[in-house]
């Protein structure tokens, strides 16, 4: 199953450095239910990630409350390069 892997970061953090291969959806974009940047069905598999999990926690609840079947919380890119790729 492919795997999307989803910054919620701003762009300027994003631009630090972030997961190989990741979009970038700030959350503010996301809230607002703008997934142009990607092309996700239901059933893509999604893993969201932030600086300290409470950002990709709140991209989560929206993924799950838009349908998305397959959302995990990957805290930040040290956890989700430990443990998602």
């Amino acid at each position: 199953m492919k795997k999307v892997y989803i910054d919620v970061r701003e762009p300027y953090e994003f631009a630090s450095g972030h997961v190989k291969g990741a979009i970038n959806i700030p959350l503010d974009q996301l809230m607002s239910g703008d997934l142009s940047d990607a092309q996700l069905t239901k059933d893509t598999s999604i893993i969201v990630y932030c600086r300290t999990g409470s950002r990709s926690g709140m991209a989560k609840m929206i993924l799950d409350d838009m349908g998305f079947k397959n959302v995990i919380n990957g805290i930040n890119t040290l956890t989700v390069n430990e443990r998602y790729l």
